[in-house]
């Protein structure tokens, strides 16, 4: 049996800005799904918040297709879809780049596409009983530049750019679709001192402004209704920066 609610489900939503995202849009009383590809010891927490967590790996077409299923018999229809699961994998490691390049198109494109095309008549009667529903693909700065050190993710986030302006087109007027474009939102434990100070200086207003950005731009992109096929970038102008 189907559930009465439409909740937003956030892909990736058990750390980082999908936890955030997650947490925040809970405490604004949105009913929510995460998934999650590792168990973590936080997600019993979040359950006992009354987030629904599902496990989900989409590093391939049939952990897409699955997590569809799980969606369609659980609700009659979805408030909005963020598609927030990222992997950031480089070439010249330890995987042949051929299965990195597979691995980011699988869970940069592959997966979103299946999902929008599989749940987009849960998508629709949310749009026909409350007026528009939403797509979110959290995209990223480097779709827009390319990158050495990063190129099949790089690749697959633009891929992932142009599903917008596609999904947009085909779902309008009930659901509208937009990507936000971080670049630096908040650091590693892991990153040392010089490469925070490099990092910094590559934007204009030279910070990290921390996960609250990132919640800020999907709560926009959630309470507009008038905005469809944009890509916002959260960039600190970082284009700008070595403009002369």
């Amino acid at each position: 049996m189907t559930d009465s609610v439409s909740p937003v489900v956030i892909t990736g939503g058990a750390q980082r800005l999908g936890l955030a995202a997650a947490l925040a849009l809970k405490a604004e009383n949105y009913p929510v799904v995460i998934t999650y590809r590792k168990l973590r010891p936080l997600l019993e927490q979040l359950e006992q918040k009354g987030i629904i967590t599902i496990q989900a790996d989409f590093s391939t077409s049939g952990g897409a297709l699955r997590f569809a299923q799980q969606l369609r018999a659980r609700y009659r229809s979805l408030r909005a879809i963020i598609h927030n699961a990222s992997e950031w994998v480089p070439e010249g490691g330890d995987q042949p780049d051929a299965l990195v390049l597979e691995r980011m198109l699988n869970v940069h494109v592959t997966a979103p596409y299946l999902l929008n095309q599989e749940c987009g008549d849960m998508l629709r009667r949310h749009g026909e009983l409350r007026g528009h529903a939403d797509i979110i693909h959290m995209s990223d700065y480097v779709a827009g530049t390319g990158s050495r050190k990063h190129i099949a993710y790089a690749a697959s986030k633009a891929a992932l750019d142009n599903l917008t302006l596609s999904f947009a087109s085909k779902y309008a007027p009930l659901v509208k679709v937009n990507s936000i474009a971080p670049a630096l939102l908040m650091f590693n434990q892991e990153d040392d001192a010089d490469y925070r100070e490099k990092a910094l200086k590559k934007s204009l207003l030279g910070i990290a402004p921390g996960e609250t950005e990132g919640v800020n731009a999907i709560r926009y992109v959630l309470e507009s209704r008038y905005l469809t096929g944009k890509t916002i970038g959260l960039d600190g102008g970082r284009h700008l920066a070595q403009a002369s």
